[in-house]
């Protein structure tokens, strides 16, 4: 079978939109498959209905070793492969299929150094996008201007914007706009403050900080689609349907979401409303995260551990139980949604496509995968919601205090190696509990407590919510009855009378 390139596409006379040749506008630090179902997804969109014309240079930002085959599979296909978006609309089984075009070529960083510096030169280029985990926008003081590259991301960003300096410093208009996708909280400032930290720390000049500050714009973003990537199972059947191999073949959900925190002209510069796609651009972003951290993420962190317990595999068929779903609902619904800022009709709609994505024929979402790191996410995706409605009501809401029962339920490990803390559920059905080593330390060291000695000392930890959660009225004791309840009756009994009971 012949390897998907423009020449073979030609040979079988396809018919889809294809960008063989345009100038490169955007650099894009990162290679993996959520920025090629995502960001390169709409850029390729917005070539074809808005005359974008414009190529991405992709930068494989750490060393091959550590991610061999994606550059070689890139640059082998000339930039090309397959994006599948699946999922339900309206009810109704969605499966789109388009071949990527908008790539020119791969780069590593430290095997290409000089080649990513000479991109800098480039006089098309304006957009810079990255996805390097949300660990990858770290300030790191060891980091030299004389290295090559700098081991940090916002290092090696720093070195290029450097380059881009000594080249058009003086020419206004070639900065760059810069469009991080790494999900963590006001990435374009926190990008911002380490590049200026750098110039700062590698003595690069007040002129060159005064151009970061003038001619580049550091958006923050909110993104949001779920992508599964590599579809192995499905992959040869694919490449036999589509009459060549793709090796960097990739799928998603047909749901997708952009928010770009920035001034109104950015809009007429980047025409995503023109071509259709959906990107909201905004002054400020953080209400559209507060939804989707709290809403999307929420509902999976309350629901997952509870329905595991219960002896659900997936969120698919956790949407099938009525029970199960009408928890996850009546948490949304009615103690989540209430304490978000945005209107509560817009916070309606995004529940329902929710609901939606979650009912995704095409995904199986593992509730084992959803419970990794457990603890932080209640934190940050349940505590603040519970807190707001304890505050706005003086009641505690019932089905986010039980999701905390259950965590805890969940986390009741028998044996603790270093592969993690295992536990097991009513059904016989061994699991590990996988979460930062203290977490599991602690977990394994009070395994013997009473419900109630148990809860009392997971609220006292600091560590694990940075404050004392029996500070909360009448939280740790409703928490403790709960968690005697799921050991005594089981989770899905709790879960059911959380349904049926209107406080703790």
């Amino acid at each position: 079978m012949k390897r998907l390139s423009y020449a073979t596409l030609q040979e079988q006379h396809y018919k889809g939109y294809l960008l063989p040749v345009a100038p490169v506008k955007a650099l894009q630090f990162g290679e993996g498959n959520f920025l090629r179902a995502f960001v390169d997804s709409f850029l390729d969109i917005l070539n074809e209905k808005a005359g974008f014309c414009g190529k991405v240079t992709v930068v494989q930002p750490r060393p091959a070793r550590v991610r061999p085959g994606m550059r070689e599979y890139l640059n082998e296909q000339e930039g090309l492969y397959t994006l599948y978006l699946r999922g339900l609309f309206a009810g109704k089984k969605v499966s789109e299929k388009r071949v990527i075009s908008c790539i020119d070529r791969c780069l590593n960083a430290c095997d290409d150094f000089a080649s990513l510096m000479e991109c800098a030169e480039n006089p098309h280029l304006r957009y810079i996008f990255s996805n390097t985990t949300e660990a990858g926008i770290v300030y790191d003081p060891s980091c030299s201007f004389a290295d090559a590259p700098a081991s940090s991301f916002p290092g090696k960003l720093t070195q290029f914007l450097y380059r881009r300096f000594q080249r058009f410093g003086k020419e206004k208009g070639k900065g760059f706009i810069l469009l991080p996708c790494e999900l963590i909280d006001d990435n374009g400032k926190v990008l911002k403050d380490c590049v200026l930290k750098y110039a700062v720390q590698w003595q690069l000049g007040k002129e060159f900080t005064r151009w970061i500050e003038e001619e580049n714009l550091f958006c923050s973003t909110l993104v949001d689609r779920i992508v599964t990537g590599y579809p192995k199972d499905e992959a040869f059947a694919l490449c036999e349907e589509n009459g060549y191999e793709d090796k960097a073949l990739t799928a998603g959900e047909v749901f997708g979401f952009w928010v770009i925190e920035g001034p109104q002209w950015l809009q007429n510069e980047l025409p995503f409303e023109k071509a259709g796609l959906p990107v909201l651009f905004t002054t400020d972003h953080r209400p559209y995260k507060q939804r989707k951290v709290r809403i999307l993420n929420g509902a999976h962190t309350a629901m997952a551990m509870g329905a595991y317990l219960a002896g659900q595999d997936i969120v698919r068929d956790c949407m099938a139980d009525d029970v199960i779903c009408g928890f996850m609902r009546k948490a949304v619904y009615t103690e989540i949604i209430p304490t978000l800022t945005l209107p509560k009709d817009a916070s309606e709609r995004f529940a329902q496509a929710v609901a939606e994505r979650f009912q995704n024929p095409f995904i199986d979402h593992a509730l084992l995968s959803i419970s990794l790191n457990s603890t932080s996410k209640w934190r940050t995706r349940i505590l603040p919601s519970l807190k707001a409605y304890l505050q706005n009501t003086g009641k505690l809401p019932v089905c986010l205090t039980a999701s905390f029962a259950l965590y805890i339920a969940f986390y009741c490990g028998t044996e603790l190696t270093g592969d993690g803390l295992f536990a097991a559920r009513t059904d016989g059905c061994r699991y590990t509990v996988s979460d930062d080593e203290n977490v599991l330390a602690f977990y394994f060291a009070h395994r013997g407590e009473s419900p109630r000695e148990l809860v009392y000392a997971v609220c006292k930890n600091t560590d694990f919510w940075e404050e004392d959660l029996t500070r909360l009225d009448g939280f740790a004791d409703a928490a403790a009855k709960l968690l005697e309840k799921t050991k005594t009756e089981g989770a899905y009994a709790v879960m059911k009378s959380c349904i049926e009971t209107q406080t703790c």
